[in-house]
């Protein structure tokens, strides 16, 4: 590996605002090129600068290519560059026009789009969405009667999945069942077969879906033809590096065989999509798979506070893999972060809602904070604080309402409820009872209709001898629904989640998550008043993820922001609240099976505590109850995050909320024991009489 010389600016306007490694890093020759950017240290603006130096330097933008992993990402870069490039002594800001940048798959189809015919592509292939690959997938799978009587086979989103790690992550079907998928071990054999007529059928119909893109792309470069896609370019720059999976890597390496013009950009302590088949090890070898690269880090924190940094080096110092470097602050000064321990959820719920009005009152708007956790679930009870206090929010992450296949199941049973002429919900519901399929669905939909919608028609109806067990329930829940009060929405979602969930279990792999999900929606849906007004507020504006739930911001106000970690990477606010930092949760119980899914979850605390700007909470609930939202005493204790050691909490203040939990002797205010009564007195009266 080189060693980095820093280069002097080469234009006075444009490059004297940056730092000593940024510069170093915009100026670099052809050689290939390794930006190690730690959290809030400019690697956007790093990146921009290099491409507009790069045009500025007679390189032709036309043979330049950005690739990033969001359309969005791409256009602010391309947008970043013109102002640069424009104003460059000698530069045309409308020059950077002809850079060709996208996303890995956008630049994928435009290649293949020329170059179709070296691969025999039809030149008019069409490209399948995810929920176009899932139906060809399961119309392979009903061709080949894989799933029959007696035998499960996992669902067509399950298949695609798996099709989709051997691609990307380059494994054998054999290694990503073991590693990935090892409850469809036993599947192997069908599994090919269904490979085989699924990749069959896409060459039949002239079609390809997202993870041909890449592979095809892959194909092309490293065919007879594959020097002219190389001649195309002169520099290939990689925002997210970290981010990239096996597949692109080789993409990347084919492109530029010795490393010549390659420019990749990346922080190792951000790679937190393993499930999209994505490794960190594409960044950590960086060297190895060029061997002639010159490393540049870049640590001058542009963005937190030196308390804030020093949590997240700490916790990266005791990673089992990644890159040396420490990460200082621009800014002088900030509040120690706090480490909070609290009895239980709602506790909490409630010292998160204080501190986070307590910030408003301190100038720091609602949009301006956020709380942030693992999974959608964890903010469930602090939404019902938040609502209760009239906090208004949004959610990011979790549960997607226009692509989940479960919640739209149990939408379409209130849907019927609400109009028995709905046919569409009538055959989606129906469609849900083992045996009956499209046909009888249809049939039972008019027979309904022509009934004028009264339930009380299939009553006695004969159906298929699978579904006779669940249908006269089905029947009574309809039945049910239909004469509820409006007001009685909560209880109606409960109805219906109770009888949908065995369906749930009988129809989709990851069960237990998604039924998590409904539980969600059962807890949401007293919000609203009746189950028309959260019919047509889903139909009308139907949310991308669970926000808007909360209602909109009232009239003085804006919202305050909730979001999975991973929804947030990225992302930076004045106050971050990170929620149930208890082992189980952070780490996930469900990624703990080796030392590489841990790092991963420790790099996942690191991107959410360095999130924050100013001000920074971790909050630890000691108790956990079985039905959070009352209704059992059951619970149970947990114990604080792994990623917690003693080196981690030094670098905060912590506290203590309600009992401490269990065995915790705790003194009154002011430091005096209260007087105790002593129960044995009375009961030896009993025998001492």
């Amino acid at each position: 590996m080189d060693h980095v010389t820093y280069s002097p600016p080469t234009d006075q306007d444009t490059l004297a605002h940056l730092d000593e490694r940024q510069r170093a890093a915009v100026t670099h020759g052809d050689g290939p090129l390794l930006i190690v950017a730690g959290a809030g240290t400019g690697k956007t603006l790093t990146l921009a600068h290099r491409v507009a130096h790069l045009v500025e330097r007679g390189a032709d933008p036309a043979r330049i290519t950005l690739l990033t992993f969001t359309r969005r990402a791409a256009a602010e870069m391309i947008s970043r560059v013109s102002t640069l490039a424009g104003s460059m002594p000698g530069a045309s800001g409308n020059a950077t026009s002809r850079v060709l940048g996208g996303t890995f798959h956008s630049v994928s189809s435009h290649l293949l789009r020329v170059h179709a015919r070296d691969l025999g592509l039809a030149a008019s292939f069409t490209i399948l969405d995810r929920a176009d690959a899932e139906d060809l997938m399961h119309v392979c799978r009903t061709d080949l009667e894989l799933g029959g009587a007696g035998h499960r086979f996992p669902q067509k989103s399950t298949c695609l999945d798996i099709y989709s790690r051997c691609v990307n992550a380059r494994e054998t079907l054999a290694e990503a069942l073991a590693t990935r998928f090892p409850w469809c071990s036993e599947c192997a054999d069908d599994l090919s077969r269904l490979f085989d007529a699924y990749t069959d059928r896409k060459e039949e119909q002239h079609v390809l879906d997202y993870d041909d893109l890449l592979l095809f792309w892959h194909a092309l470069l490293t065919s007879p033809a594959g020097e002219r896609v190389r001649e195309r370019f002169d520099h290939v720059l990689v925002d997210e590096y970290q981010d990239t999976n096996v597949l692109q890597a080789e993409i990347i390496s084919a492109l530029c065989p010795d490393g010549k013009g390659v420019t990749a950009v990346g922080d190792d302590a951000q790679a937190i999509y393993s499930f999209r088949a994505a490794t960190v090890r594409n960044i950590l070898d960086f060297e190895e798979r060029f061997p002639d690269a010159t490393v540049v880090t870049l640590e001058r924190n542009h963005r937190s506070t030196g308390p804030v940094l020093s949590v997240g080096n700490a916790l990266m110092a005791e990673a089992h893999e990644s890159r040396e470097k420490t990460v200082v602050a621009a800014r002088d000064g900030g509040a120690r972060p706090a480490l909070v321990t609290c009895v239980d959820e709602h506790e909490q719920a409630s010292w998160v809602t204080d501190r986070i009005l307590e910030r408003r009152e301190e100038g720091v708007a609602l949009t301006r904070q956020a709380v942030l956790f693992r999974a959608a679930h964890h903010a469930a009870v602090l939404e019902i604080e938040l609502g209760r206090r009239d906090i208004p929010f949004v959610k990011y992450g979790g549960l997607k309402f226009v692509e989940a296949a479960h919640v739209k199941d149990l939408m379409a049973i209130l849907r019927l409820a609400e109009n028995p002429f709905d046919r569409i919900a009538a055959v989606r519901s129906l469609g849900l009872l083992p045996g009956v399929g499209p046909k009888t669905a249809a049939t039972l939909a008019d027979t309904l209709a022509g009934a004028g919608g009264d339930f009380e028609t299939w009553v006695g109806r004969r159906v298929p001898a699978s579904a006779a067990p669940a249908w006269a329930d089905f029947v009574a829940l309809m039945r049910g629904l239909a004469s509820s009060e409006p007001d009685h929405l909560p209880a109606q979602v409960h109805a219906a989640r109770l009888f949908y969930a065995p369906l749930c279990r009988m129809r989709y792999d990851a069960a237990d998550a998604r039924i998590g999900d409904l539980e969600r929606i059962e807890a949401m849906a007293s919000r609203f008043r009746t189950r028309e007004r959260l019919l047509a507020e889903l139909a009308i504006d139907p949310p991308a993820y669970t926000q808007d739930l909360a209602g909109p911001p009232l009239l003085d106000e804006e919202y305050l922001v909730l979001s999975t970690i991973h929804s947030a990477k990225g992302l930076e606010f004045d106050a971050v609240y990170v929620i149930h930092a208890a082992d189980g949760n952070i780490p996930s119980d469900m990624s703990c099976g080796s030392a590489e899914e841990i790092d991963e979850e420790r790099r996942l605390f690191y991107v959410a505590c360095t999130r924050a700007r100013d001000w920074l909470a971790v909050t630890v609930p000691v108790r956990y109850y079985v039905q959070p939202q009352g209704g059992s005493d059951r619970h149970g204790y947990a114990q604080p995050s792994r990623f917690l050691s003693p080196a981690v909490r030094r670098c905060f203040d912590e506290e203590v909320v309600g009992d401490g939990g269990p065995g915790d002797a705790t003194t009154p205010a002011g430091g005096h024991t209260s007087h105790v009564a002593d129960p044995r007195a009375g009961v030896r009266a009993l025998w001492r009489a």
